[in-house]
């Protein structure tokens, strides 16, 4: 078992109320908050995990198309 409960870990970092994760992975608000107080199902787990994988290949795009877009300006002048 892990120290900290991944429902509370994610839901503090992201700044997400239950209901929001809960929206944001597809589960309902009382799951959500069951799993915060007990522990998170394996299907749970994994859609969080999914979730937090999902953003983070945003940032990493996200920092590819600012550096193809700078790259392109330099290259005009």
């Amino acid at each position: 078992m892990s120290d900290e409960n991944i429902v509370k870990k994610v839901c503090k970092e992201l700044n997400l109320t239950y209901k929001q994760l809960g929206e944001l992975i597809g589960y309902s608000e009382s799951a959500i908050k069951n799993a915060g107080v007990n522990e998170a199902s394996d299907p749970m787990k994994k859609a969080i995990n999914m979730y937090l994988e999902i953003l983070e290949l945003k940032k990493q795009l996200q920092v590819s198309q600012n550096f193809k877009n700078n790259l392109k300006d330099f290259l005009k002048d």
